[in-house]
C-alpha cells in the first residue's frame, strides 16, 4: 500500500470517482446510540452542577454536531477502482489520498450488520497484509452489496491473471465448490452440545437493573411468596412431602435455559454456514442478524487445531480452527472453518490446506506426570483452607476439602492427555481431558523452538518445548510440557532442520 502525496498525474485517465451509499448516513443515526453513552458523564456533570435546564440543549447539540461530522465525512470520502488498483481519498480537514494495487490485496472481507442487511448494503474490508494494525488495511464503510460482490470479483479475476500466463500449459483454476455446510438441522445438534447458564445470569442481571424502571413487579417470583401462597390454600404440607417435585421443576427449567441458549447462539453465529473452496482460498460465510464473508488464503495457513468436549468426543462432533498469517476480524485470532462437524467432514477440508491427522492407532509419546504438581499444590492449599476452616467452627470448609479432592483428581487424569507425535513432516499435540485439543504443526510452519528446563524439571532430566508460530492468538502458544531432554533436543534438531532444508 502507498500513499500518494497528489492525484494521478494529469496525462492519465481520469478515475470515475465513487462515493459511499447514502445509506451510511442512516448507519450513523443508529451508531449515535452507543455514542450517546461515551456523553453521559459530562451531562450527569451539568445536572449535578444545578444546571439541570441546559442537559437536554446539551444533547441535542452533541447529536447535531455528530451528524454534521458524518454527513462531512460522507461528502469527503470517495473511490475509484481502477483497472489493476483502487484509489481511496478520505478527509475532512486533513486528505488523504491512497492507492492499493489489486496484487496487494491478500482479501476482499464482506460484513452486514442487521440495519445493513434491511437496507442492502455491505461494509468492505481490504486487507493487504502489510502487517497486523488495522492502520494497514483499508475500508469502504457501506457501499451496496452488488457493488462489494462485484469488487471482489475484479480484484480476483485480475489476480489469477499472472498465474495463467505464467503458465499457460497448466490446467485452469477449479470453479468455486462447497467443502462444507450447516443446515437447521446441524444448527439445532450443535446448539444442544453448546449448553450454556449465561443466560440465566444475563437475565438475572437484568431484572435486578431495570427492577425500579419496569411497569411490573420482578418480586412475583421471589419464592417467599410462593410459599406464602402455599400455606393460605393449604398446600404448604404437601409441598413438603414431595420437594423432589420442586427440584425436578428447577432442574428442567435450568434445562430449557441451557440448551436455548445454546441453540440461540449457535444459530445468530452460524446461520446458513458455507465453506466454499476458491482457487487461492478458502471462503467462509455465516451469520443470522451480521452476515460475514471472509477468505483464508491456503497458502497463509499455519497450523490446524481440532477442538471438541468430553461429551462431543463420544458423539464423534469436533470443531477445526486454522491458525493463519491472515487474522478473522478482532475478536477471533483463529478461523473456525468447521463449527461443528465430524472428522469425515473435517478431513477434506485439512486435505485442501495440506495438513493430515496421524493416522488412527499410531504411536503416541505422553508427557512426564510432573505437569500434574500445580493442580495437587493447588487441591493441598484448598484442604488446608478448608481443614482450617473447619477447625476453627466453620462448618462451610468442608466444601474446600471435597473441592481439593476433585482438584487433585482431575489433575492427575489429565496427565494421561498429554501426549504428542511427529510423523517426519508435522509434529501433533494433544491436551485437555474436559475439553481435548490436538494441534497439527507442520514442521514447515514452525519458525523457532524454545527449550525450557527449571529446578523442576531439570533434576528429572525433562524440558519443554515451545514452538514458534505466526499468526493467532499470542495465548495459545503451542507446547509439549516435560519430555525427556534428550528426545526434546532431537525432536527440535529434525524440525528446524526440516524448515531450513526447505
Amino acid at each position: 500500500m502507498s500513499d500518494a502525496a497528489a492525484l494521478p498525474a494529469t496525462d492519465a485517465a481520469e478515475p470515475h470517482w465513487q462515493r459511499l451509499h447514502p445509506a451510511t448516513l442512516a448507519l450513523s443515526i443508529v451508531q449515535l446510540g452507543p455514542r450517546t453513552l461515551n456523553f453521559v458523564p459530562a451531562l450527569a456533570a451539568i445536572g449535578i452542577a444545578g444546571k439541570w435546564a441546559y442537559v437536554a440543549p446539551a444533547l441535542l447539540l452533541f447529536l447535531l454536531v455528530s451528524l454534521v461530522f458524518a454527513w462531512l465525512h460522507w461528502l469527503r470520502f470517495r473511490f475509484a477502482v481502477g483497472v489493476d488498483e483502487i484509489v481511496i481519498e478520505s478527509g475532512v480537514l486533513s486528505r488523504q489520498h491512497r492507492t492499493i494495487p489489486f496484487d496487494r490485496i491478500q482479501d476482499v472481507g464482506i460484513e452486514q450488520g442487521l440495519v445493513a442487511r434491511a437496507l442492502g448494503i455491505a461494509k468492505v474490508g481490504l486487507e493487504t497484509g502489510a502487517g497486523s494494525g488495522k492502520e494497514n488495511d483499508a475500508t469502504l464503510d457501506a457501499i451496496g452489496l452488488d457493488a462489494a460482490e462485484a469488487l471482489r470479483a475484479t480484484i480476483r479475476a485480475h489476480r489469477s491473471i499472472p498465474v495463467a500466463v505464467a503458465a499457460s500449459d497448466a490446467p485452469a483454476p477449479a470453479e468455486d465448490r462447497l467443502l462444507f455446510a450447516m443446515g437447521p438441522r446441524r444448527l439445532l445438534i450443535a446448539g444442544l452440545f453448546n449448553f450454556s447458564l449465561a443466560a440465566l445470569a444475563i437475565v438475572g442481571a437484568a431484572m435486578q437493573f431495570f427492577d425500579g424502571l419496569l411497569p411490573f413487579d420482578f418480586n412475583v417470583f421471589n419464592p417467599v411468596d410462593w410459599i406464602d401462597l402455599a400455606e393460605r390454600y393449604g398446600l404448604d404440607s404437601w409441598l413438603l412431602a414431595h420437594r423432589w417435585v420442586a427440584g425436578l421443576g428447577a432442574a428442567i427449567s435450568l434445562l430449557f435455559i441451557g440448551f436455548a441458549s445454546g441453540i440461540a447462539t449457535m444459530a445468530f453465529a452460524n446461520w446458513n454456514f458455507r465453506l466454499m473452496r476458491e482457487p487461492r482460498a478458502l471462503r467462509r460465510t455465516r451469520g443470522l442478524t451480521t452476515r460475514t464473508d471472509v477468505a483464508v488464503p491456503v497458502k497463509r495457513v499455519q497450523a490446524a487445531i481440532l477442538v471438541t468436549g468430553c461429551l462431543r468426543q463420544r458423539f464423534g462432533w469436533h470443531e477445526l480452527r486454522l491458525q493463519s498469517l491472515a487474522t478473522d476480524g478482532e475478536k477471533e485470532k483463529d478461523h473456525q472453518i468447521v463449527p461443528f462437524g465430524t472428522l469425515d467432514d473435517i478431513d477434506p477440508v485439512l486435505a485442501e490446506v495440506a495438513i493430515e491427522r496421524p493416522a488412527p492407532g499410531g504411536p503416541w509419546s505422553h508427557s512426564h506426570r510432573i505437569i500434574a504438581l500445580g493442580g495437587l499444590v493447588g487441591a493441598a492449599c484448598a484442604a488446608i483452607g478448608g481443614s482450617l476452616a473447619v477447625f476453627f467452627g466453620q462448618p462451610i470448609g468442608w466444601i474446600a476439602v471435597v473441592a481439593a479432592g476433585l482438584i487433585a483428581a482431575f489433575a492427575l487424569i489429565g496427565t494421561r492427555f498429554h501426549q504428542w507425535t511427529d510423523t517426519g513432516d508435522m509434529v501433533a499435540i494433544r491436551s485437555g481431558f474436559w475439553k481435548p485439543r490436538t494441534t497439527l504443526l507442520p514442521h514447515a510452519s514452525v519458525q523457532s523452538i524454545d527449550l525450557k528446563t527449571d529446578f523442576i524439571l531439570r533434576p528429572l532430566g525433562l524440558a519443554t518445548l515451545v514452538f514458534g508460530v505466526p499468526g493467532g492468538s499470542a495465548l495459545g502458544a503451542h507446547e509439549i510440557p516435560a519430555i525427556p531432554l534428550g528426545t526434546a533436543k532431537d525432536l527440535r534438531a529434525r524440525i528446524l532442520g526440516a524448515g531450513a532444508r526447505t
